[in-house]
């Protein structure tokens, strides 16, 4: 029988201690390769967002109107795309499943790279039990097995859904896939069936209030249009998950940049027509207080009843495929000793267990709130926070390490990270003007995480883990120049 223990201390050259742990240790926290090719990992990525869509982005009318909206829209459809590319070049350098954490750590050291990824796992574990709460009033809206109380349905989600993960890697991201297409369909239903209702005076019924730079266009003010940035974020939020499949695709090099490319391109054409489309149809104030706008902008309508059934899935497929990205992140942080170790323990299947179950448990325990518009905004605030620390990340090593292999090269290079550095420090405050409490809270949470690295963690690192490889190997070959 054999046992996982350390073959030799080692020591990082910040002093931050980690040990050389059994082949034995890496054996049990293995994942199945060759799972996905880009086709999957497209879908992955408009499956993380797609319920963006559906519903969550239309609150943002009533920050800045629909001029205000489009604006932002425009700036994080263009802060999005500038990262999108910044992280196929990252992704095609430091194929991992840490994604962004694996990036930050070898650009910005233990304390940088921890930063990073516990930013990332506060957006997958917070935003599911967003999702799930918006599933429950789906469920209860449709009057489907006549469920009144939303938290069965957010326990057999949570339930079903972890299941699934757990039959592996490549079951998952076919039966997320299958999701996504569907979801896909109940747009371009939408868009066929409100073309034709389609008002350009729709757009600006808003009423113009007396704030700087009001007008019909922008009825908030200029401010408005900041206010609205965190709304325009759920165009995209989560996109940037894809490079958390590198371990289990196959050619990642390629293939994970093809897919998040591909990814974000669908979603700017998506996120483009409900945001001109929806408004357009029956009006931006009726849409700014919506609880399922694509359904009321078609009215009573069969084309209204089929969005409405198909739009759960879109809820389901992001609720699904963020669980993904939870997992993989927790994984790999686990792995490494950032997190207690045995949460990266994979199962027969090579699916992590505890790394799907524990922050499932939390989700649920979350989504029982009820408070989805908060927990929404929660995870806004720790996704523009791992933005800015990506993107720099993203400079820091083009600097540091130009000669770094990169199978793929971002197009401006850090011009285009530094655009989208920018455009994240922005949201990160403007998650502020929207909701002080959901900020807050979700600081103080990245403030105990950060704790339990400083005082705990820190010292149990492990240095054979990829992640942590890939950081000594940089730091060797820069000790050699």
């Amino acid at each position: 029988m054999s046992i996982e223990r350390p073959v030799r201390p080692a020591l990082h050259h910040d002093g931050i201690d980690a040990t050389v742990e059994s082949d034995d240790y890496l054996a049990k926290r293995t994942l199945r390769s060759g799972s996905a090719g880009w086709v999957l990992l497209a879908g992955l990525g408009v499956s993380y967002v797609i319920s963006g869509d559906y519903a969550g982005w239309n609150s943002g009318l009533a920050q800045g109107g629909w001029g205000g909206l489009a604006i932002a829209g425009v700036i994080i459809a263009g802060m999005y795309l500038a990262m999108v590319f910044g992280m196929a070049e990252m992704s095609s350098a430091l194929p991992a499943a840490g994604g962004g954490y694996t990036f930050a750590r070898r650009a910005l050291g233990p304390w940088g790279g921890y930063a990073t990824g516990t930013a990332i796992l506060i957006e997958y574990a917070i935003a599911p039990a967003a999702i799930a709460t918006f599933i429950g009033s789906y469920v209860q809206s449709l009057n489907l097995f006549g469920i009144t109380d939303g938290w069965w349905v957010y326990l057999v989600v949570y339930a079903v859904f972890i299941g699934i993960h757990l039959t592996g890697a490549g079951e998952a991201l076919k039966a997320m896939f299958v999701i996504t297409v569907i979801a896909l369909i109940g747009l371009a239903v939408f868009v066929v069936a409100a073309i034709g209702e389609f008002d350009v005076k729709n757009l600006t019924d808003i009423a113009v209030t007396d704030a700087a730079g009001a007008s019909a266009w922008l009825p908030h003010g200029y401010l408005g249009i900041w206010a609205a940035v965190p709304f325009a974020i759920w165009f995209f939020l989560a996109i940037e998950g894809v490079p958390l499949a590198a371990e289990e695709a196959r050619d990642p090099q390629k293939n994970v940049p093809r897919g998040i490319v591909v990814a974000m391109a669908i979603l700017i054409v998506t996120g483009a027509a409900v945001l001109l489309l929806a408004p357009g149809a029956v009006g931006s104030q009726a849409m700014a207080d919506s609880g399922n706008p694509l359904v009321e902008a078609l009215g009573d309508t069969a084309a209204a009843k089929v969005v409405n059934y198909i739009g759960l899935a879109g809820l389901i497929a992001s609720f699904f495929s963020i669980m993904y990205a939870y997992s993989r992140q927790t994984f790999a942080l686990s792995r490494a000793g950032y997190l207690p170790k045995s949460l990266s323990v994979t199962n027969s299947r090579k699916a992590p267990v505890l790394a799907l179950i524990v922050p499932g448990v939390i989700g649920f325990a979350l989504s029982l709130t009820g408070e989805g518009a908060t927990l929404l905004n929660m995870a806004v605030f720790g996704a523009a926070v791992s933005y800015v620390l990506m993107m720099v990340s993203h400079i820091v090593l083009r600097r540091r390490e130009p000669d770094m292999p990169r199978p793929y090269r971002t197009p401006g290079g850090v011009v285009t990270t530094s655009f989208a550095l920018v455009i994240a420090a922005a949201a990160v405050v403007a998650t502020f003007l929207v909701d002080r409490l959901a900020a807050g809270l979700t600081l103080a949470a990245f403030a105990a995480f950060l704790a339990y690295f400083g005082l705990y963690s820190r010292h149990h690192l492990v240095a054979n883990s990829p992640d942590e490889e890939f950081a000594a190997l940089a730091d060797a070959e820069r000790g050699l120049t």
